[in-house]
């Protein structure tokens, strides 16, 4: 034999080795007990294994083919990726997947006890990773846990990135049905759960698939891939301190932004989800907080691209997106920092969501949760799910519930009476409880000092509306701005101004008006 032809042999026998000691197998999301996402969407399965061929997928009856990747990672594998129908029966389901290899049998893999039906990404900081053990009431939840079969739960571990990567670099919970052990569990976030469970009996016990990928003390940078950063002119590795009285177990997360986007986040990105659960934001309330606005918007627009753009534009492009508005920080109702800031660009300058700046996020009002000897980490966090659960059904499912305290429609000064009325609406009427929380300024462009704001009185007008009595000081004064509940704490528990009358855990955001 020629050397040229032994060359040639060595060379096919090397390029065949490579293309068949891939092993197949499922990315490591995809376990058994998962949930796919169900109808109208069509679930993504997908996995490695060797290259340029035929990979079989069997469920419910139907079988799928497609060839993997031509393109193979630095394990010798690559990506094969099913897309299946869209799928209204629950299951459970078994899903076998087969590749053929060299000596002509099949190697096969299986996913058991696998239910269709709504997946939740869960992130952000503390608040998120706040595991149910430490709310109150949480022993019953716990104890309570088995009833509920149909929702299953992960848990990320706190790994990150210096790239984005396909697989999670680790798990600390895998695919579980909920019970007692996995809901106490301190992978499984209390507000996720809680936001699961009440959706899945509002929508007649509908599977959910709760997905946490949270890290305590994190600012929204590291959670926001590249492009979003420079976009709000934010510097690679600049300095990101953690919140004085941030909880995070011990652990530091450094300070390169987007690693928990790359190792957290994007593997998630080719799974087909129904929307994302977000609490954050003490973090930023020192560190690049006038550029919230930006920070928030981008990353939900980014995250929305992304998946979209993974998932063959299955994910929808404006998937539902909740958030939990700031709660509180201090035990008292002096102290202003940060926070009624971040609350407002939370709402990205409206004051409240759904708005027009970004479709399709609702958000949970949780500045009068205040938890007294704690600061910030309200126990009461059944009140943070029963609001973000109504907001849920009502933008993500289109139920007819009611979901919004009050909201600001007008807000009319009348110099000749001294008063500001303040109209409302989304509501039938208004339960006024406390005539303290609205502040006045007349100080021009000073107004910037927060000592220059005068707490000034508020009554009910009508059903609607209530009359703010301008300050003597101000009579005589332009009048520049009125603002409410502009406080780290700004009441006692439950004790905010104006909540719905019909529903009295719904009380009305924080509100900014500049005239």
């Amino acid at each position: 034999m020629g050397s040229q032809m032994l060359y040639r042999v060595l060379f096919l026998l090397s390029f065949y080795i490579i293309q068949t000691n891939g092993e197949l197998r499922f990315a490591n999301y995809y376990q058994d007990n998962m949930v796919l996402q169900r109808a109208p969407q069509r679930a993504v399965v997908w996995g490695f294994g060797d290259t340029n061929v035929l990979t079989t997928l069997s469920i419910n009856n139907k079988i799928y083919e497609a060839m993997s990747e031509d393109k193979i990672n630095n394990l010798g594998e690559s990506i094969w990726s099913v897309t299946l129908d869209a799928e209204i029966d629950e299951g459970p389901f078994e899903i076998v997947v087969s590749q053929p290899i060299a000596n002509g049998s099949l190697v096969s893999i299986t996913l058991k006890n696998v239910l269709y039906g709504d997946v939740y990404i869960c992130s952000g900081q503390s608040n998120m990773q706040w595991a149910v053990s430490q709310i109150f009431n949480g022993s019953v939840e716990i104890a309570n846990a088995g009833n509920y079969p149909k929702i299953r739960l992960f848990g990320v571990s706190r790994i990150g990135a210096s790239s984005p990567v396909e697989e999670l670099p680790g798990i600390g919970l895998r695919w579980s049905v909920a019970s007692s052990a996995i809901v106490g569990n301190g992978y499984a976030s209390a507000v996720c759960w809680l936001y699961g469970r009440m959706v899945h009996v509002a929508l007649n016990g509908r599977p959910m698939g709760l997905i946490n990928t949270s890290w305590g003390g994190t600012a929204i940078e590291l959670w926001m891939p590249r492009q979003a950063l420079t976009d709000c002119g934010i510097t690679k590795n600049e300095t990101n301190p953690h919140e004085p009285n941030e909880y995070d177990d011990g652990e530091r997360v450094s300070a390169v932004n987007t690693e928990l986007y790359n190792g957290m986040i994007y593997p998630f990105t080719r799974m087909v989800v129904a929307g994302a659960l977000w609490y954050q934001g003490e973090s930023n309330a020192g560190y690049n907080r006038d550029k919230y606005i930006c920070t928030f918007s981008k990353m939900i627009t980014y995250w929305r691209q992304v998946w979209n753009t993974r998932t063959n534009g299955i994910t929808d492009i404006n998937f539902p997106f909740g958030f939990v508005q700031l709660s509180t920080n201090r035990n008292d109702t002096i102290g202003i920092g940060g926070f009624p800031w971040i609350r407002w660009y939370q709402t990205f300058g409206v004051g409240y969501v759904p708005n027009d700046v970004v479709p399709n996020v609702f958000m949970a009002v949780a500045m009068d949760l205040r938890d007294d000897p704690a600061n910030i980490h309200p126990r009461t966090k059944h009140d943070v799910g029963y609001r973000l659960a109504q907001a849920g059904l009502a933008v993500a499912y289109g139920q007819q519930v009611e979901y919004l305290g009050p909201i600001v429609s007008t807000v009319t000064l009348d110099s000749a009476t001294s008063t500001i009325d303040i109209t409302y609406s989304k509501v039938t009427g208004i339960d006024l409880r406390s005539p303290n929380g609205f502040e006045v300024c007349c100080q021009g462009a000073q107004c910037s000092n927060d000592n220059l704001w005068v707490a000034s009185p508020v009554s009910l007008k009508n059903t609607l509306t209530v009359t703010v009595s301008i300050p003597t000081t101000c009579q005589s004064k332009t009048i520049y701005g009125v603002r409410y509940l502009w406080r780290e704490t700004p009441c006692e528990f439950k004790l905010a101004p104006v909540y719905s009358l019909t529903d009295p855990n719904l009380p009305s955001p924080p509100y900014l008006k500049i005239f």
